[in-house]
């Protein structure tokens, strides 16, 4: 009998992960396993219904029976106190730093989801518009009973999650704690073996390892998000961030603003400033680490050191915090965060979100951007219609609180701490399989040109059946 899966997000869009895989075995039972639960951002909320697909799941949450969760970032797990909100009582499973990273995160995302709903009835009720819809898509107390069906699961450990059914992890090396996602699956007349790549990490030296081979699969659902494009060689990417310090910080006195996802990007770029200066190199100026949420997950980071990569491992029996220097502040209270916002002179300001799209770096572009001393790098993937994506495309006024800010300060891309594989690491990543027994290469979390880019090259590389699917489009396996 068919198995189907149906795509409820970042399906044409690289955000709202959600992977719905419907079962039905020979006996007539069935099974529902939804892979991801992420929130949508950017340019996914805009057009004509953008503003609820945060809002409608497309499925009812109380049917779906188990939750397998590839890793922590908003994108991937941001709706998951919502689905539990809406009826869904299955176990979530995933690797026990995932599970550490996402009480976290998913707190801080409530806590937005309260303020920004709180600013919006404020500025409906000064219009004399109904307040009464507006409503944040979970709380914090939301929360709590969703961490409580988290179930851990370890790298390469399989473990049966419904009749016929067969999970194992394998290291994406993305994030901390992420995993590719295996599924045997058996209906009770045939055997299919699904993998989802979910993010795939870097084949580069950095703190966490290379992605894991992955073992042969019938079905593929891979990730697409820089299949249009390369990221520049390691070796460029220490230089390239000194001279940025020193450019902006040394040269013109300014700031150097630097947003940065949570979780992954800013212990990325601490690691690298640790090592220059360990090394004596980075020009004596403070660096300030403006995000609460940062802070918790650079904890968390230093509790998984058997995560890291094996040089990396070695290097903490010299330097036991690869993510603190002298010159370094790490900020949580809000009173020293409107501080730095009011200095004069050379800094390095760290601060979420990594789109600009939310968190305290918004506060530091209000103030930061209209000065021309100042400079903002942009480190890893913009979503379209988010406000990275416009500094990035040469916006030269942007709107911030409501205001409309001018861009005098410089806007620069150093792509290299993207946490995912660009298009010809996607291909070493699909190499380990034979690309004669995969029956479907699907591609999703990407943009249609991303997407028809690597599916060419993925062609090329002896896939026979390679789909874009829409959103919602059911594809038969």
């Amino acid at each position: 009998m068919p198995f189907t899966l149906t795509s409820h997000g970042a399906a044409g869009t690289v955000t709202g992960s959600k992977h719905l895989l419907e079962l039905t075995r020979s006996d007539g039972s069935s099974s529902r396993i939804l892979m991801d639960c992420g929130m949508f951002q950017g340019e996914a909320l805009q057009g004509p219904g953008g503003k609820d697909r945060n809002r409608r799941f497309g499925f009812d949450p109380a049917s779906v029976d188990v939750l397998v969760l590839s890793h922590a970032h908003i994108d991937h797990s941001g709706l998951i106190p919502r689905l539990v909100r809406e009826g869904f009582r299955g176990p979530i499973y995933a690797t026990a730093a995932t599970r550490d990273l996402c009480a976290i995160m998913l707190e801080d995302s409530a806590r937005i989801q309260e303020y920004d709903t709180e600013y919006d009835r404020k500025r409906a009720k000064k219009r004399g518009q109904p307040t009464r819809d507006l409503q944040p898509l979970y709380t914090v107390e939301d929360v709590k009973p969703a961490m409580a069906l988290f179930q851990v699961v370890d790298i390469n450990e399989t473990i049966t999650i419904a009749p016929g059914v067969h999970l194992a992890f394998t290291e994406a090396g993305h994030i901390l704690g992420s995993a590719a996602i295996q599924l045997v699956l058996d209906d009770g007349e045939r055997v299919l073996r699904l993998s989802n790549t979910a993010d795939v990490g870097r084949y580069v030296e950095r703190i966490l390892p290379e992605p894991a081979p992955f073992p042969q699969a019938d079905v593929i659902l891979c990730e697409s998000t820089y299949g249009d494009r390369d990221h520049m060689p390691i070796k460029d990417a220490e230089e390239e961030l000194l001279r940025h310090v020193h450019q902006v910080c040394v040269e013109q006195q300014g700031a150097l603003i630097i947003p940065a996802f949570s979780i992954g990007k800013t212990q990325e770029v601490l690691y690298t400033l640790n090592s220059l200066s360990n090394a004596g190199r980075l020009p004596r100026v403070p660096v300030f680490v403006d995000s609460p949420l940062a802070i918790s997950a650079t904890h968390i980071a230093r509790q998984y050191p058997q995560l890291l990569r094996e040089a990396v491992r070695a290097e903490l029996e010299h330097d036991p915090d690869l993510f603190t220097f002298p010159g370094v502040e790490y900020v949580r209270e809000p009173k020293r965060s409107m501080q730095l916002n009011g200095m004069k002179g050379p800094r390095i300001v760290i601060a979420a979100s990594g789109m600009m799209e939310a968190g305290r770096v918004r506060h530091h572009l209000f103030h930061g951007l209209a000065h021309a001393e100042n400079a903002v790098l942009a480190i890893g993937f913009c979503a379209p219609g988010t406000l990275g994506a416009a500094l990035l495309g040469g916006a030269r006024e942007v709107h911030i609180f409501g205001e409309l800010v001018p861009v005098k300060a410089a806007i620069h891309r150093m792509e290299f701490y993207s946490a995912h594989a660009d298009r010809n690491e996607l291909l070493r990543y699909l190499a380990c399989q034979d690309a004669a027994v995969v029956e479907k290469l699907i591609l999703v979390h990407g943009i249609d040109q991303a997407r028809e880019s690597l599916r060419e090259r993925c062609l090329q590389a002896g896939f026979k059946q390679v789909l874009l699917p829409r959103m919602r489009e059911v594809v038969e396996l």
